[in-house]
């Protein structure tokens, strides 16, 4: 015997829940009492400790005249170290050499290398928004052209270190210093 589903019609509705019954009366009262104890007792705890301060102590002026004598330090004790005086007195000597002055070679930064100008002209802006000079150098290869955008030169690697750093900070990374070619 088949069910003829579509003449079924819409299932009969559910019975409405039951609505919950209210919180009890005793919970409210029982959290009332509780409430009213510790406003009591906290009162009962101001008044208690009410006036059992210390009096503040009030000098006279005899007093005060005490206090302000002073009794005069001890003598120093006396060094029972030799040491203590023996360098007082004493004279260093250190032997220096000479720095032989190299002539400096001086320092290049390289920020890039790339196959095609328009890259190496937009590093070299950028790095000229960063408040530096820099130039585009071509140079030819066993594996092509590249252009290279060098800052320099300088005199010293802590002269360059230096700009590296204020370019890092511009986010203009991998810059690489090396002797001038």
């Amino acid at each position: 015997m088949a069910k003829d589903y579509a003449r079924k019609g819409k299932p009969a509705a559910r019975k409405a829940q039951a609505p919950q019954p209210a919180p009890k009366k005793n919970k409210t009262l029982v959290l009332l009492t509780i409430v009213i104890a510790l406003i009591g007792g906290f009162v009962w705890f101001l008044i208690s400790i009410n006036g059992k301060a210390p009096e503040p102590e009030t000098k006279t002026p005899a007093q005060s005249e005490q206090k302000k004598t002073v009794k005069p330090l001890p003598d120093l004790p006396k060094e029972k170290w030799e040491y203590v005086k023996e360098l007082e007195n004493k004279t260093i000597e250190v032997d220096v050499p000479e720095r032989e002055d190299k002539p400096s070679r001086p320092y290049q930064m390289q920020c890039g290398s790339f196959r095609t100008m328009s890259q190496a002209e937009t590093l070299k802006a950028r790095i000229a928004f960063s408040g530096f000079e820099s130039i585009v150098k071509r140079t030819e290869g066993s594996n092509g052209v590249w252009f290279r955008v060098v800052l320099g030169p300088y005199d010293s690697k802590r002269q360059a270190e230096a700009d590296r750093h204020k370019l890092q900070r511009n986010k203009i990374n991998g810059c690489q210093i090396w002797f001038w070619t």
